[in-house]
């Protein structure tokens, strides 16, 4: 902070950051005003518009300031210089390789295991990722996001499948479908997890030109390069990790959507919401200021119908779980 002013301004601004409650049954959702984080929800992820920058996690085109501190021999844990909460890291790849989590999904359980204050995040290729060409992970404070205080009181979640140290729930009555895994080892984790990578498949994924248009005249046109669907693809998804105690619970959000429709929207319909992991966690980033003061419940519900599995498009992917 002492040396890199961009980081430690941005930093300062969280002061001024404004949040609203919105109340659902049961549980409720946090809006907040962040107008830094404009630049990654409204980034472009096309193949054309990754291939016309340079890749601003490597090494190579950071800034000098944004000194990192290695983890195990393959990550950089850096400091995030646009941050939703005070404490916000990225963690990247030492190489350049797509942002790909099942050969990844192992290093994300070790570094929430090292990190115990905070919650790890991975957020898909087209599920809010601004830098899609190259593999990361992000970090933020613990105890901020209100999907953890509400998967603590139990009053959503339901346990499909257990065994010797782990389980696998699932979510009802909150908007979001949601598979959760628990457990004390990390091999037992990474097999669970290849379990329901494998019930994802071939996953609900984005066509490219395929972003939800509304009626002609009230929407652009969305951005070019949506998630395709060939071998390479994975199914869409954001991850929540954390570690408490030996514990280590791992919250899985299926996707079929990058995008909702109000963010292609013009005039008054639109709102510029990018889903990714913190929004679905229950704390959703408006960038704008117009948007913060004009989102509803029902606006949110309807957010999260589009991008997200609902619990009964979920219902096979739990069966075939059990």
């Amino acid at each position: 902070m002492g040396e890199w002013e961009l980081a430690a301004g941005n930093f300062r601004q969280l002061e001024n950051v404004k949040t609203r409650h919105l109340l659902f049954s049961g549980f409720e959702v946090l809006i907040q005003f962040n107008p830094e984080r404009l630049k990654s929800t409204a980034a472009k992820t096309d193949s054309d518009s990754i291939q016309a920058r340079p890749c601003f996690l490597c090494e190579k085109n950071r800034p000098p300031q944004q000194r990192g501190m290695p983890f195990d021999d393959q990550f950089t844990v850096l400091v995030n210089p646009y941050p939703i909460f005070r404490r916000h890291l990225t963690i990247v790849s030492r190489n350049h390789v797509e942002q790909r989590i099942m050969n990844s999904f192992g290093s994300m359980l070790s570094i929430a295991g090292a990190l115990p204050d905070y919650v790890v995040f991975y957020n898909g290729p087209q599920c809010g990722a601004s830098a899609p060409d190259h593999l990361h992970f992000q970090a933020v404070s613990r105890g901020y996001m209100p999907l953890e205080k509400d998967y603590e009181s139990q009053q959503f979640t339901h346990r499909i499948l257990s065994g010797p140290g782990y389980g696998i729930l699932n979510w009802t009555g909150y908007l979001r479908g949601i598979i959760t895994l628990e457990g004390r080892e990390k091999k037992t984790l990474e097999s669970l997890f290849e379990s329901v990578y494998e019930s994802l498949q071939p996953g609900p994924v984005s066509q490219p030109g395929t972003e939800p248009e509304p009626e002609p005249g009230t929407v652009s046109q969305p951005e070019p390069g949506g998630q395709s669907r060939n071998s390479e693809a994975e199914p869409m998804m954001n991850i929540l990790v954390y570690r408490t105690g030996g514990t280590l619970t791992v919250h899985i959000f299926p996707r079929k959507q990058h995008r909702p429709r109000q963010f292609y929207a013009s005039g008054r319909d639109k709102i510029t919401i990018s889903p990714a992991s913190v929004d679905l966690g229950g704390l959703v980033i408006t960038p704008r200021e117009e948007d913060f003061h004009k989102v509803t419940e029902n606006d949110i519900a309807d957010i999260f119908r589009q991008v997200c599995l609902q619990e009964e498009e979920l219902y096979m992917i739990i069966n075939e779980l059990k």
